[in-house]
């Protein structure tokens, strides 16, 4: 590349990271006046169109690039980006697995050039002229070129591999691409996506804490704040702050309600942050009676200062690791205590929580921690269900399908990532062992084309009958497409959350495993909340026969879908009031554990010699 062009590009590398399309437009039309048939000046003009959402110019753009250069990475690059735009999830597959992979080996042999051209001056006496100095600045421009684009390479690839069903290699793509970026709060955002990914497939408890603890150190330069001349009278009305960007049509909202409409005001008073956007949803917790702050652009620092000057006693954070993490605030330690619950199913890693929200059946006492955090239990679950913020629930069908069909319609609504290929294998086992019995999955990978052949495949090399399994896209009337299953199964090891307790209110059964790990136990403390034990299995092979039995004893399923409903609403994990009393006693022990701390510290303190 010649040096100019080679100038221009970084410079339009500099642009892309800036978010700035419009002056990569300006740096690709002074490219076109070196050499009007750059392959780079159009694929910078391309990646600029894409940002822009001129998607047919820059396809266009992108293959004039590649009819120039055919294995040119940005254009490449950029194709990948429009097969994105237009949910071509194949081909975004595709090209984007082979610009990573060539651009792992241009790097390779770029950083063995430049250790090569290092090396010869490490070991003579010879001095660099300034011909030597300008190769090695080529060769880290080109690299930081390259890095670049395989940074954002990594980063597009990861969300398609994600709804894909390849969490792992999601996961994988997020972890090296926080390596790739100077940008601290970047790098640990990327991260965070990571570990959260992780939670989809088997891992140990040791290597959930070892990965999770690395998440901290993005931010062990920071200064927490300091809380030590604070009000510590230990039965002091409480202020409690729940931050979270899912303040909104999420699933979050279906167990928000007992939270801010059920707590005990003499005692403890109410503040929601919201750090996402806003929806009808938003306009209804806002109408509530606790306080509310919009911490929407406010980076973390300054939402940290706001939270410490509204004299927040107890902060806790409802999103964990999920998409646009709050926990950033948290790890300035806003308030003194500091609380992770109901949003993320794993431990936060950060020194700065205190405390993680869980019950025995999600984490037994004896049970090896996988957690940084010190562990509140609630019994008899972590999480209770209160449906109707976001629509109205539909009636549920109350007739069960297998009576008017004949067969037994098995099914699924859960997110395909969680599918695993232990999964598919208890479902065809499940098939083979029902005659003329069904499978419907129904989930947004669905809704593609391409996801749908996708997910034939999968089944097919399975050995599933494909014409026993329908397909179903994502649509709003899911609650409604409930009453064409007679039994729900779960997935694992990540269980469902939301999906199980909308199943249970919608009057189906769900069949779950009860694993080893915190959140592969999730679906066994919602349905004992529920007071449906009797649906947890305690092995694959359990899973498969309570499957079995409900289509042996068709009465037993067709009662569940006649009475579970009233079932469900008069059980435990419906059971608001005695869900928040049973919090507070663990806000208000936690605070005391706080204050006997701080007191204890002072002490030893005062009295040092």
């Amino acid at each position: 590349m010649d040096d100019k062009i080679l100038n221009w590009v970084t410079l339009a590398e500099k642009f892309s990271i800036g978010g700035d399309p419009n002056s990569m437009r300006t740096v690709a039309r002074e490219i076109f006046d070196l050499d009007k048939n750059s392959a780079e000046g159009l694929a910078i003009m391309a990646e600029s169109s894409l940002y822009l959402g001129s998607l047919d110019e820059a396809e266009s753009l992108a293959q004039y690039a590649l009819s120039v250069d055919a294995n040119h990475l940005r254009g490449r690059l950029v194709s990948g980006g429009v097969a994105i735009k237009e949910f071509r999830l194949n081909d975004q597959l595709k090209l984007l697995a082979g610009v990573i992979n060539d651009a792992h080996a241009e790097l390779k042999s770029l950083r063995a050039q430049l250790n090569a051209h290092n090396h010869r001056f490490a070991f003579n006496r010879r001095k660099k002229t300034s011909a030597d100095d300008d190769f090695q600045e080529q060769l880290n421009k080109k690299i930081f070129i390259t890095q670049s684009l395989l940074f954002k390479a990594l980063c597009w690839s990861s969300n398609g591999l994600y709804l894909s069903g390849e969490p792992a290699r999601a996961a994988a793509a997020l972890a090296e691409a926080s390596t790739l970026t100077d940008n601290s709060e970047q790098a640990a955002e990327l991260y965070s996506k990571h570990l959260f990914l992780r939670n989809y497939r088997d891992v140990s408890a040791a290597q959930t804490n070892e990965l999770a603890r690395k998440y901290n150190d993005f931010f062990a330069r920071l200064k927490p704040f300091a809380h030590d001349k604070k009000n510590l009278d230990a039965n002091k009305k409480l202020h409690i702050g729940y931050i979270s960007p899912d303040f909104r049509e999420h699933a979050l909202a279906n167990f928000m309600t007992p939270l801010l409409t059920n707590f005990d005001a003499d005692n403890f008073s109410v503040t929601c942050y919201s750090t996402g956007r806003k929806d009808a949803v938003t306009a209804k917790l806002k109408s509530l009676n606790v306080g509310w702050r919009d911490l929407i652009g406010k980076d973390a620092l300054a939402a940290a200062k706001l939270i410490d000057a509204d004299a927040v006693d107890i902060l806790v954070d409802l999103s964990g690791h999920s998409q646009d993490s709050s926990l950033p605030i948290l790890a300035y330690k806003p308030a003194p205590v500091q609380i992770c619950a109901l949003g993320y199913t794993a431990t936060t890693g950060l020194n700065a929580v205190d405390y993680f929200l869980s019950d025995k059946i999600c984490l037994p006492e004896t049970s090896p921690n996988a957690f940084t955090e010190k562990i509140l239990r609630v019994d008899p679950c972590g999480f209770c269900y209160a449906p109707g913020l976001i629509r109205d629930m539909p009636e549920p069908a109350r007739n069960a399908p297998v009576l008017k069909n004949g067969f037994m319609t098995y099914g699924s609504f859960n997110n395909f990532a969680k599918v695993t290929e232990d999964v598919l294998y208890l479902w065809r086992a499940i098939l083979d062992s029902v005659p003329r019995s069904r499978l419907v999955l129904k989930n947004k990978l669905c809704s593609l084309d391409d996801g749908k052949a996708l997910v034939r495949e999968r089944l097919r090399k399975m050995g599933f009958q494909l014409e026993r399994v329908e397909l179903r896209p994502y649509s709003p009337d899911y609650l409604e497409q409930y009453a064409d299953l007679d039994v729900a199964l779960d997935t694992f090891p990540y269980t469902g959350g939301t999906t199980t307790c909308e199943a249970l209110y919608m009057g189906v059964p769900v069949i779950t495993l009860r694993g080893k790990t915190h959140g592969s136990r999730l679906g066994a403390s919602i349905l004992n909340a529920a007071d449906v034990s009797e649906l947890i299995a305690q092995s694959p092979m359990d899973y498969v026969k309570k499957a079995v039995r409900l289509n042996q004893r068709r009465e037993l399923t067709a009662a569940y879908h006649s009475r579970l409903r009233e079932h469900v609403k008069n059980s435990a994990l419906m059971d608001g009031q005695k869900y928040i009393r049973e919090l507070e006693k663990l806000y208000r022990a936690a605070w005391k554990d706080y204050c006997r701390s701080l007191l204890e510290k002072n002490f030893s303190s005062t009295f040092q010699i």
